[in-house]
């Protein structure tokens, strides 16, 4: 006789009576499928169970040393909640006998002098049910194994969904935070135009009357004007991409620490004197080679790491700044005395927009320091502790100084040129003005495109240099005006709202050449000489 499963089945037979082991096997000899273990010493029957996990066990009541009683004890403990059926082999029918056996865990009897029909039919319907016990653990465990994964399918879609979710956050954030920058750009180019504009005149005009210092002090009010110009021209990365062709030069990176320095001193030198604060910057700058950068770029770095520190430590202490050469790397270690940052503030804190300084702080700050770092293939680490201070490890790769790209001089022009300038903001048209006057050239202007349309019907104008964004008529629109009634006259477009723009970012065919504010005099000579050159000839 063969069972309905196709697994096989271990039978464990206990029984201090050999003749009945015998018996027993060679009855479920003749059952295929099963295989039998078997012991005359109930002692052994937890170890033989613990090492053969026996799917039915056939147990003697009646046995030395331990009786069956205490035997269904030992193994229930140990299957736990696992289905393990035991037939009770016994000669005693009585009543009370068998219901001692059903209470201890016995599931059927089989009396003395065995059947062998009755002793097979039994063993089977146990074993068959021992399988079907067996294939439900089995389901049920593919079953939880099936709902893990499904659970941790959905956890896996619920987290991309939030990620998701806080991605288009932020999205609409840059892109909120793009329409502001366009109109701060905007505004603080025009202002930063005055600023370089007349710090460049008074350099040229009266640099001659002027002592060291106050030469060095209209020098240092010029650099951070630049600076200030490419740090709002890096607000439009809040909504167009970085221009990755932007040029690079050898920079001496112990030059941009010095300068740095004294750009940020008013900040950690007059201002904490004046709260009673004592904080000192001491450098130990080394013989190392140069970098290839953008030094105002570099430059912005240095300004938010002192910041930083400085405000790391509001009752004082040393900033150090070290720049050493490790093998290929130029490396600049900057470590301040402050409050230092628990582990988890390190780990975000180059997060844009994360920030612990509360309304006092944007959480821009080092964010774009590591962008910056990141732009010039460079690295940058940070230790800190609470209550240990912040160091700053960053690495730059070196270069050869022979390799820096060599100063292009401004074009000289041929002759002076009578140019038009137009400007809605009187104090913006007034600097260029001053600008073109010093250059030679003779100027006219107009607050507006009407008039500067008038001006222009009654008189001859080598150049027309015109603002962007005006009331009534665009800049772009007076372009369009000009080109129709002379088409050979070249027009320069300044605006505010961007530095890097093109002819394809406009849609403009009458725009010659574009200038982004704030504009320097030599950035205006070679606007000039590029709009005033003869076409080149198109490749055959």
């Amino acid at each position: 006789m063969s069972l309905v499963s196709d697994r096989e089945f271990t039978v464990l037979i206990i029984d201090d009576e050999p003749p009945n082991i015998l018996l027993l096997e060679r009855i479920l000899g003749r059952m295929r499928g099963i295989k039998v273990k078997s012991t005359t010493d109930p002692r052994r029957a937890l170890a033989l169970y613990a090492e053969f996990r026996p799917d039915l066990i056939l147990l003697d009541l009646h046995m030395p040393f331990l009786d069956g009683f205490a035997v269904m004890e030992q193994l229930k403990s140990s299957a736990g909640d696992k289905y393990l059926p035991i037939v009770v082999l016994t000669a005693d029918v009585s009543v009370a006998t068998r219901r001692r056996a059903l209470s201890n865990g016995a599931s059927d009897f089989l009396t003395k002098p065995l059947d062998h029909f009755e002793t097979v039919l039994r063993i089977k319907n146990l074993l068959e049910t021992s399988g079907l016990h067996h294939a439900l653990r089995e389901h049920n465990a593919n079953l939880e194994e099936r709902v893990a994964a499904r659970t941790k399918d959905y956890q896996d879609a619920l987290t991309e969904l939030r990620e998701t979710q806080q991605q288009v956050i932020r999205q609409e954030r840059l892109s909120a935070l793009g329409t502001m920058a366009s109109g701060i750009a905007h505004d603080f180019n025009n202002a930063l135009t005055m600023v370089i504009g007349y710090t460049e005149l008074l350099l040229t005009q009266v640099k001659e009357k002027l002592d060291g210092e106050q030469s060095n002090c209209l020098e240092r009010i010029l650099q951070s004007g630049k600076d200030a110009a490419k740090i709002v021209e890096r607000l439009r990365e809040f909504y167009r991409p970085t221009d990755e062709t932007e040029p690079r030069t050898t920079v001496d990176l112990n030059l941009i620490v010095t300068q740095a320095v004294g750009l940020t001193a008013p900040k950690w030198r007059e201002q904490t004197r004046a709260a009673g604060i004592t904080l000192e910057v001491d450098t130990f700058l080394g013989r190392i080679l140069p970098v290839a950068a953008n030094a105002a770029e570099l430059r912005e770095v240095l300004t938010n790491l002192i910041f930083n520190a400085v405000d790391a430590m509001p009752h004082g202490g040393k900033i150090r700044i070290k720049t050493r050469t490790d093998g290929p790397e130029v490396v600049l270690e900057m470590s301040d005395e402050g409050s230092g940052m628990p582990e988890e503030v390190r780990q975000r804190c180059f997060e844009p927009f994360f920030t612990t300084k509360g309304d006092k702080g944007t959480g821009l700050g080092l964010s774009a320091v590591y962008g910056i770092v990141q732009r010039h293939n460079g690295k940058i680490e940070i230790e800190s502790e609470p209550g240990k201070g912040t160091a700053f490890t960053i690495r730059f790769p070196s270069c050869q100084a022979e390799t820096q790209s060599p100063v292009e001089e401004s074009p000289e022009l041929a002759r002076p040129l009578r140019i038009l300038v137009v400007d809605d903001q009187p104090d913006v048209r007034e600097v260029l003005v001053q600008q073109l006057v010093l250059d030679g050239h003779v100027t006219d202007s107009a607050p507006d495109g009407v008039t500067a349309l008038q001006k222009f019907a009654t008189n001859t104008y080598d150049v027309v240099i015109t603002d962007k964004a005006m009331p009534t008529m665009s800049g772009e629109q007076l372009a369009g005006a000009i080109k129709r009634r002379s088409p050979k006259t070249p027009v320069v477009l300044l605006t505010g709202f961007d530095g890097a723009l093109s002819q394809n970012d406009l849609g403009s065919r009458d725009v010659d050449v574009f200038i982004g504010k704030p504009v320097t005099s030599a950035e205006l000579r070679d606007a000039l000489a590029e709009a005033t050159s003869p076409p080149r000839p198109l490749a055959a």
